[in-house]
């Protein structure tokens, strides 16, 4: 989703975890970190309106912005699934095949880096690629903008909301002031950040401790958000069965052509970051994401290779994966079963709160 200028990609976020606290010193750093969600950040250049968020709300579940009719954002951003779409890779366009996990919706109103290799740094600029992306919507978007002009109640509508004619920047606004309204703040965390008592039970304050303490979540989970806006490279593996699917390699092999990799032909693993910035230290290094409503957005990681809480706990329990490359930050972590399952509970209800319902509107 976004202007005729972007290279023909998209590269969808993912659940990318933790990585553990080296010291006390910055355990106290990150416990002073968590904080309520504040209320969603202005955006003067795109002011929400109800009008808007409306219009938004259609072009988010029209299907005609995709090429064959089939898809529209919903299909990866489902809202009975979190506004993600319960499945290791986001589903793609016929004969192809995507290679990347699609992430949550919910509170993405807050997040300063988009796509798991911060590809776009508002919603507006990200808003385009997956209508452009040729494994997943494939909708041109100078046809895109004709076939819009063809339905009466959308020129209408653009010309109310933004005075003008239908655009692909205009497309791109309205979406983005409709996925800023799709907002979780009020978790048991947040309740008890603001010093409300009893919201936490026994077991979802044990797993807040090990989170800020001896499991590390919040060295890289932290702030309102619970995320760092950073990257990093986790050791995540690689999808056995990706690798003998050539609708993946050319996927792969396409994505590192329009991103400048030289050696794009050889590609059989996804870089991750060092496709955007081509430094060596980004190598298979990936976004951190937000956990607030992560119980409703499995599996996990930017290829979907976990698949449960359970999982994700495990392999960071291990310190990772093998990848020698991996952040130096990780290192085994020695929980004890209950441990886990008490940092599982936090994970699983202490940062679920109500989400929002978001059904398929009417269509012009």
């Amino acid at each position: 989703m976004r202007s005729r200028a972007l290279p023909l990609l998209l590269l969808c976020a993912v659940l990318a975890g933790a990585a553990p606290a080296p010291s006390f010193a910055a355990e106290t750093r990150a416990s002073l970190a968590l904080a309520p969600l504040p209320p969603p950040p202005t955006t003067p250049e795109n002011p929400t309106t109800p009008e808007k968020v409306e219009l938004g709300k259609k072009l988010f579940f029209d299907r005609r912005l995709s090429g064959d009719g089939t898809m529209n954002c919903a299909t990866c951003h489902d809202p009975e699934s979190g506004f993600a779409d319960a499945l290791p890779t986001s589903l793609s366009y016929p004969t192809t095949r995507n290679w990347r996990n699609a992430p949550g919706l919910v509170n993405v109103a807050y997040r300063k880096r988009l796509f798991h290799d911060v590809r776009a740094t508002s919603l507006e600029e990200e808003a385009l690629f997956p209508m452009m992306s040729p494994f997943e919507m494939n909708r041109n978007l100078d046809y895109l903008e004709e076939v819009l002009k063809t339905v009466p109640a959308y020129v209408e509508a653009f010309q109310a909301v933004f005075g003008g004619e239908i655009t692909r920047q205009r497309v791109a606004m309205a979406i983005s002031a409709f996925e800023r309204t799709l907002l979780s703040r009020d978790t048991p965390m947040d309740r008890h950040l603001r010093g409300e008592p009893g919201e936490l039970s026994a077991r979802q304050r044990a797993g807040l401790e090990l989170f800020l303490g001896k499991a590390g979540c919040a060295t890289c989970h932290n702030g309102p958000t619970l995320a760092d806006e950073r990257f990093h490279n986790l050791g995540v593996p690689e999808d056995p069965k990706a690798k003998e699917d050539p609708r993946v390699f050319a996927t792969a092999r396409f994505v590192g052509k329009v991103s400048g990799f030289p050696a794009y032909r050889t590609l059989r693993e996804d870089p991750g970051r060092f496709l955007v910035t081509k430094d060596p230290a980004d190598w298979k290094a990936f976004s951190t994401p937000s956990l607030r409503e992560v119980a409703a957005t499995a599996p996990y990681m930017h290829n979907g290779a976990l698949g449960t809480l359970e999982e994700v706990i495990d392999f960071y329990d291990r310190g990772g994966g093998d990848d020698p490359k991996k952040s130096p930050m990780l290192r085994p972590l020695g929980l004890s079963r209950e441990e886990k399952e008490s940092l599982r509970e936090f994970l699983a209800t202490g940062l679920s709160g109500r989400m929002p319902e978001s059904r398929p509107p009417v269509l012009p």
